[in-house]
């Protein structure tokens, strides 16, 4: 019962955590502040973002190697003080440079070091056929952070302005991680994992081989995860930093936070049911769907001009993509083991960076150029296509096999 206690209490501290971390899912509503009372471009305002993203996914490598050989208390520790910091110094000045440091590098940092964390530790606790559910339960909460994120964040700015929202937010969630981190932790050596209910069918599971990140780099199965990786992530994150314009210009929806909130229910959603779905299917097959349905959404975005239309076809890019932010970590278990889980996730999380870089770049400058995001979807489309055929190559590594 000690060992439950503590197991679920790791899972909803690390859902904290990512709810003070989702806040990046809410950058739509400050891209908007900056275009409408500051005048930067559509593409000046993807700057900051596309660096969070990028420094977010790389600071994930040493953020695991740290959860992996000394815990995850450390790691979320640092990631407080950065995100306070971060948000807190982005207050002192509003231009291209200083949010691109502060919160680019800085804030990318702390998201970096806070997410490599809870993940890992979770599932750590948990029998190998419960992972999507746990994981789903865990990474849930960066997705569902905007529900409350972004209207706060709205209210803010309207009453106070960027600088002093910017502080109240670095103050607000330097003081949630902190406290947070004291609850974080893995399991003991040698611990049996807990085994919950479940609807899958029971089967003789291979033991796991724990691959270190030097040779899972040498798999071909590293690079196809992360060539997937990145066709999902570019297109989820392509909408996400565009999407309180998207509902402007494209629907006529003036209060970008709702499209947020919106977002933010269906992605919360998406994690939670595409980590029970893949518990049931399988992985591979789950994440087949994903692509799919990912494909006729972006297909006809462009159509998607009337108001209740543009929410439903944002709830379902943040129903899919929330699903893949469960999904692959889990995969990443399976092939690889759980070891090494935080530092070689890290590594595949190196694609959501590239994406997080390439997607709002493609969005800010196809809208600058044609004054549209039509292109940007039909890209979209075709990544989601291709990531749908190569999902059919997911296998063991042959690594693995002769180990």
């Amino acid at each position: 019962m000690i060992y439950l206690s503590k197991a679920w209490k790791t899972v909803w501290a690390g859902f904290g955590v990512n709810l003070s971390l989702g806040v990046l899912y809410s950058w739509g509503v400050i891209s908007a502040a900056l275009i409408d009372d500051y005048q930067w471009t559509a593409t000046q305002t993807q700057i900051p973002y596309m660096v969070a993203s990028v420094v977010f996914a790389l600071s994930m490598i040493p953020g695991g190697r740290l959860q992996d050989s000394v815990g995850p208390r450390i790691a979320l520790l640092i990631a407080s003080i950065l995100a306070g910091l971060g948000f807190i110094l982005s207050s002192t000045t509003v231009t291209v440079i200083g949010l691109t440091i502060f919160f680019g590098i800085i804030f990318g940092l702390a998201m970096g070091f806070g997410y490599s964390a809870p993940t890992p530790a979770a599932v750590k606790w948990f029998h190998v056929i419960n992972r999507g559910f746990i994981s789903g339960i865990v990474v849930s909460g960066f997705g569902l952070a905007p529900f409350y994120i972004a209207p706060l964040t709205r209210f803010l700015i309207h009453q106070t302005g960027l600088p002093t929202t910017f502080l109240t937010l670095g103050i607000l969630f330097f003081l949630t991680i902190f406290f947070l981190s004291f609850i974080i932790q893995n399991p003991p050596s040698g611990y049996l994992p807990i085994q919950l209910k479940s609807k899958k069918p029971q089967k003789n599971y291979p033991r796991e081989i724990d691959f270190t990140f030097p040779t899972m780099l040498k798999t071909s199965q590293f690079y196809l995860l992360w060539v997937l990786f990145f066709f999902g992530t570019f297109s989820g994150l392509l909408i996400i930093g565009q999407m309180a314009k998207i509902g402007q210009e494209q629907a006529g929806i003036e209060n970008g936070a709702i499209l947020v909130m919106v977002y933010a229910v269906f992605n919360f959603l998406g994690r939670i049911s595409w980590g029970s779905i893949s518990d049931v299917i399988g992985e591979k097959k789950a994440l087949l769907l994903i692509f799919l349905i990912q494909v006729i959404i972006y297909l006809i975005f462009h159509t998607m001009t009337a108001p209740h239309t543009l929410l439903i076809g944002k709830g379902l890019v943040g129903f899919t993509f929330g699903g893949m932010l469960t999904i692959f970590p889990v995969i990443t278990s399976q092939l690889f083991g759980l070891k090494n889980l935080g530092v070689n996730y890290g590594f595949i999380m190196t694609a959501w960076g590239v994406g997080g870089f390439l997607g709002p770049l493609l969005g800010g400058a196809v809208r600058d150029i044609t004054g549209t995001y039509q292109t940007s979807y039909t890209v979209s489309a075709l990544f989601c296509l291709a990531g749908s055929i190569l999902t059919f190559f997911i296998n063991k590594p042959e690594a693995r096999r002769s180990n």
